[in-house]
């Protein structure tokens, strides 16, 4: 049908009615736009047109989601019904599982010993360290944990050790382990990355330095593991990366696991961070508001390796602190410590009341980033011992914050006590208002420059320690409230580059505050003999003006 048969409204016409026509005969079409009710009505179709189209993009994505989705409860299923992750043979299970595999024709890969390692990947809280004795099954418990939610798209784990070489005995055994829990994981070599049927990812690490943690700047994990992180020298890493465990899923709850065997660098502040707050398997909360617990292993705990003996042979053949820390997983004793005439026996003693007329004088390292702190200390002047009665060891405190902290601990006292402080608290730095030295002393706080010689110092803290042939009692005592001191002096290691000093990346701030105590000569004269002092006294004070 001819177009102006079908739309007449479309053509001219004269007077009559009829079609003005063309020289071709044909209708002549309207010039100009159409009128706004034919406008509408073609807008209208052209509106509904594309709605249509759209409805039916909708519809089609629709469609593509529910089968992936389909596809993906497919899966799910085929692993819930073929795969459980355990490591014991099916015939060990008790008779109700073991029915349920029969009837599903599953089988049995995976499952945690009884003890530490089913307690370790049960364990609620947020922070949990699993370390002690060699061969307890740390690091298969490692691999398995964050597996608890790969079911879920936006899990992402990430799983650390100090080194890529170290790392490759984890990845390996995840090799193993992977595929058999999850049908279709794929492991991105290059990456280092485990992808699951789900979309959820773990991914494998390293942290050899404090300055790898911002390889992970900016990311987001739900679960992060270290294995042996006591290969860490100093917490910084750590905490830095605790700071990356966040997830936008309000179902899905974030962890904190590492494992560990007692010695290393970084023994010290691990024992500080997971072992000595509270009893082993006791649940406490951190400075930092989290959940955290120890949970100590031991190699009676793994049946496969202690069964036959021949582990336990081996770890027995080892020497003495080696033995102790890895056989019986002992946390108080540091391989390589640098003072190992330090004797808890002998060296911590009670808190008691001391006599207000004993000399008394203190010593300061400053940091900021790293903790600040300062020891009190007294002269018994019966012997001359020096006794550590008081510490303060605290980071994140500016010049201000750490005078007034040492104020108020001093309050107990009549006076303020004088002391040494840092050299590095007095250098400017390009700075021109008040050094941090510059503000204690303001503050009044009698304290002058501190002799910064490593050697000597640390000679001076060995001859201090050693115990007298005429009453067995060492020259220097701590008492044991003073917890850091105490950790510092029996778990600090040596350098390794030179062994005249002791390793600066381990944690040192209490040993550094002793160290300079004790090279500024403090004076040990009895108070009653100070008018008998002479002119040529060798015990006469350093400093005139500050008392020692």
């Amino acid at each position: 049908m001819e177009d102006w048969l079908k739309n007449p409204h479309k053509y001219l016409t004269d007077a009559q009615g009829d079609y003005i026509l063309k020289k071709d005969g044909k209708p002549q079409k309207k010039r100009g736009r159409p009128k706004s009710s034919e406008l509408s009505s073609v807008r209208a179709a052209v509106h509904a047109q594309k709605a249509l189209q759209k409805k039916s993009s909708k519809v089609t994505k629709l469609r593509r989601t529910l089968r992936k989705a389909e596809k993906q409860l497919d899966k799910t299923k085929k692993v819930l019904t073929s795969n459980v992750i355990t490591e014991s043979e099916s015939k060990e299970l008790p008779d109700a599982i073991q029915k349920h595999l029969d009837n599903t024709g599953s089988y049995v890969e995976f499952m945690p010993n009884e003890g530490p390692q089913k307690d370790f990947l049960a364990a609620p809280e947020k922070d949990v360290l699993y370390g002690g004795a060699a061969g307890g099954g740390k690091s298969y418990a490692m691999l398995i944990d964050p597996l608890r939610s790969c079911h879920n798209p936006v899990h992402r784990a990430l799983i650390l050790r100090k080194s890529m070489p170290e790392l490759r005995e984890l990845i390996d055994k995840s090799r193993e382990l992977y595929p058999k829990a999850f049908k279709g994981a794929k492991f991105k070599e290059v990456e280092k990355l485990w992808i699951f049927p789900s979309g959820a990812k773990i991914e494998f690490g390293f942290l050899e330095r404090d300055a790898d943690v911002y390889r992970y700047q900016g990311q987001a994990y739900s679960w992060i593991g270290f294995d042996e992180i006591t290969h860490l020298p100093t917490e910084f890493g750590w905490n830095y990366l605790a700071s990356r465990l966040r997830t936008t899923d309000k179902n899905l709850q974030t962890y904190l696991r590492c494992t560990a065997n007692p010695g290393g660098v970084g023994a010290q502040w691990v024992k500080k961070r997971y072992v000595l707050p509270s009893e082993s398997n006791k649940s406490f909360l951190g400075h930092d508001g989290l959940t955290r617990k120890f949970i100590p292993a031991r190699l009676q705990d793994n049946p496969y390796l202690a069964e036959d003996g021949e582990y336990e042979r081996m770890l027995n053949s080892l020497p003495a602190v080696q033995r102790k820390q890895l056989l019986d997983g002992n946390w108080d004793i540091a391989e390589g410590a640098a003072f190992a005439e330090f004797d808890p026996e002998h060296h911590i003693i009670a808190p008691f009341d001391i006599p207000s007329w004993w000399e008394r004088f203190k010593g300061v390292d400053y940091g900021y980033a790293a903790e600040s702190c300062c020891l009190w200390a007294a002269i018994d002047p019966e012997d001359k011992t020096i006794i550590i009665y008081r510490e303060l060891y605290q980071k994140g405190l500016t010049g201000n914050a750490l005078a007034d902290k040492i104020t108020q601990m001093e309050e107990p006292e009549i006076k303020s006590i004088p002391g040494v402080l840092d050299t590095a608290a007095w250098s400017r730095t390009g700075y021109s208002g008040p050094t941090i030295g510059e503000i204690l002393v303001n503050k009044g706080h009698k304290l002058r420059r501190a002799d910064k010689n490593r050697i000597a110092g640390k000679v001076q803290i060995h001859e201090y320690l050693r115990k007298r042939l005429e009453n067995n009692r060492p020259r220097l005592q701590i008492v044991n409230t003073c917890a850091n001191l105490i950790r510092e002096l029996q778990g600090i290691p040596l350098s390794k580059t030179n062994s005249e000093d002791v390793d600066t990346h381990a944690s040192d701030h209490a040993y550094d505050a002793l160290r300079y105590m004790l090279m500024s000569r403090p004076r040990v004269d009895h108070p009653y003999d100070r008018r008998l002092r002479s002119r040529t006294d060798i015990y006469a004070p350093a400093d005139s003006t500050f008392g020692y």
